[in-house]
């Protein structure tokens, strides 16, 4: 027969505690929050990687000196000048000289000549690279028209100066051994200009 007395050592399990509701307010800022982290990161990620490529000369690019080497080396090396512009740019745009011989350690000055050939004031920005891409780590440039945006007016020419050298570690890096010449390329890409103060904007006058 059945005990009518309690088991001491049963316990009633104790109620569950009600759940809170989830606060979608919440939910709502931390993806608003995310979303601003990864725009601003995108957006950050394309100074630092064209910090970095200037730092390695990854993917080519070209390294930029304040000052000049101290004295050249006997090795001379051969740099070879191209010149594109991007569809949709109305540009005339080529080296003054194909190439040139410069030695190693040796400071160098090249010019490129570009004229707008289109009716209206044109604004471009020019990305540059070197190949062998391995050598834009030893590439150095302390002058030139690829730093800043250029403006030209309609028909109007301009002479861009380029003042580059190549460090004297080339002549030590293995890499760089069979290297005996060096071709530096330029792109210039048309960038979009603001409307001028009080210009009028799709046929209406600014209010």
């Amino acid at each position: 027969m059945a005990s009518d007395r309690e088991d001491p050592t049963h316990t009633e399990a104790a109620p569950a505690a009600p759940r809170r509701p989830v606060s979608h307010r919440g939910v709502v800022i931390s993806c608003v929050a995310f979303v601003v982290a990864m725009t601003g990161a995108a957006y950050a990620a394309v100074p630092l990687y064209q910090m970095f490529c200037q730092v390695t000369g990854f993917g080519g690019a070209t390294r930029v000196a304040a000052s000049a080497p101290g004295a050249a080396l006997e090795r001379v090396v051969e740099v070879r000048f191209d010149a594109n512009t991007a569809p949709g740019l109305d540009w005339e745009f080529a080296p003054e000289q194909r190439s040139v011989e410069v030695r190693v350690g040796e400071t160098k000055l090249a010019y490129y000549r570009v004229k707008n050939r289109s009716d209206k004031p044109v604004t471009a920005a020019a990305t540059y690279n070197v190949t062998p891409a391995q050598s834009g780590y030893h590439f150095a440039k302390m002058q030139c028209f690829c730093f800043t945006d250029q403006t030209l007016q309609p028909g109007e020419s301009l002479d861009m100066p380029v003042v580059f050298f190549v460090d004297p570690a080339f002549a030590e890096d293995p890499e760089m051994r069979g290297v005996k010449t060096i071709t530096l390329s330029y792109t210039f890409f048309p960038k979009a200009t603001p409307l001028a103060a009080g210009a009028a904007k799709d046929g209406k006058a600014p209010l």
